[in-house]
């Protein structure tokens, strides 16, 4: 009798599972997946305005394992961090985190994430795409530190919304109410003997909310006790399209749409820097020479050619890939929308977008095109820039958090 063991041919071609996916596939009623980082990834669960609303008025589970993450350790670390990255993080305190970005040595921006401090030499470093090989790059004459790729073994859920620290509490994490924005404290859980849970007092949607980080073997001990513990608080997962409308709101960046990494781009300039993107609070000429140091010098007293803006829009039409103009009949063109969508929270038509800096002090009109029963239609309507947040809850900034009776 022959055997035969048949091999799939495209096993290295399939999309990865996320550590919860096997409650995610559940609770995915419409079969609504996306990918992000060679994972299968919710794109939305049931309905991405329903999504949206439970972020903003009771909670929601967004899954943040695609999330790239490396661990930094020993005493070149720091050091070398601080080499790669615009900020300077020789400030950043034990259990803290920060948000950076990293440039070429044209200043063009290869990416932003965050920072971790876990310790006096040990560092964890989050963000949207694949930078191991930029980090060891980065690391050459740095001869006494280890990188460690953590992304496939580190399980992570970002945890957003008003009624997140109430469900946290009844998960059982002790004195959750005291952690302050950007500070990391570490949990018993599952009877474990050892802190396992690491919790972040961060997020992507400008509300109050953490971030929850477990080994991928307690991932689903983890997702069950918090829908126990939330049941009664509204919680619901939440996929791409809830997650965009959010931080939209908040005035977040997002690659692929506010810029393109640098190392992905083709066109010349199609690429952005810090100064670009309204970043210059991330670039730190105080430390010691960092990447794109010179380039960024050199634009900062120069100035730069365009400028990211939060835009109010007249009417109720999201400008969705607009052009920007100075004037109402649109013959000086001056820029383009990056992102826009009308608010249910704000109850505003808003945008981000990129414009050329010598235009920010006039008149800036967006020719909006949308479509009514299958017909095309155009209006020309007039914005305005806001320099605040469109959406800034007290409550992400409160320690403790108000309670959600």
């Amino acid at each position: 009798m022959t055997t035969s063991t048949h091999t799939d041919p495209y096993l290295g071609e399939r999309l990865k599972l996320s550590p919860f996916h096997p409650r995610q596939a559940a609770l995915n009623l419409r079969d609504a997946w996306s990918s992000w980082n060679g994972y299968k990834f919710a794109d939305y669960y049931y309905d991405p305005e329903f999504e949206y609303f439970c972020i903003r008025n009771s909670c929601g589970t967004y899954d943040i394992c695609p999330m790239q993450k490396y661990k930094i350790t020993g005493p070149d670390a720091e050091v070398m961090l601080n080499r790669m990255v615009t900020r300077d993080i020789t400030r950043l305190k034990e259990n803290r985190v920060t948000y950076v970005c990293w440039c070429t040595d044209e200043g063009r921006l290869v990416d932003d994430g965050t920072i971790f401090k876990l310790g006096e030499n040990s560092f964890l470093l989050t963000c949207g795409s694949p930078s191991l090989a930029w980090l060891r790059k980065s690391s050459i004459g740095f001869n006494d530190l280890e990188i460690v790729d953590l992304t496939d073994d580190l399980a992570a859920l970002s945890f957003q919304g008003p009624s997140t620290c109430e469900v946290l509490k009844e998960v059982g994490l002790s004195e959750i109410e005291h952690l302050k924005p950007f500070n990391i404290e570490h949990f018993h859980f599952a009877g474990r003997q050892e802190k396992p849970l690491m919790v972040s007092r961060t997020g992507f949607t400008g509300d109050l909310g953490y971030e929850l980080w477990i080994s991928k073997d307690l991932a689903l001990e983890l997702w069950d006790a918090l829908y126990a513990a939330g049941e009664n608080y509204g919680i619901q997962p939440y996929g791409e399209t809830a997650t965009n409308m959010a931080r939209l709101e908040a005035g977040f960046i997002m690659p692929g749409l506010e810029f393109n990494e640098a190392l992905k781009t083709i066109n010349y300039k199609y690429d952005q820097t810090p100064f670009e993107l309204s970043l210059d609070w991330l670039v730190d000429f105080e430390k010691p020479h960092f990447n794109g140091r010179s380039a960024l010098l050199k634009e900062r007293d120069k100035g730069s050619e365009y400028r990211l803006v939060k835009l109010d829009i007249e009417g109720n039409k999201p400008a969705e890939e607009s052009h920007l103009y100075a004037d109402e009949k649109c013959t000086v063109e001056i820029g383009y929308v990056t992102s826009a969508m009308w608010s249910p929270v704000v109850k505003s038509n808003i945008a981000l977008a990129m414009i050329e800096n010598q235009y920010l002090g006039g008149s800036i009109w967006a020719e909006i095109y949308y479509g009514k029963e299958l017909r095309h239609h155009s209006k020309v309507v007039n914005c305005r820039v806001q320099t605040t947040p469109f959406w800034a809850p007290e409550r992400a900034r409160l320690t403790p958090p108000p309670k959600i009776k």
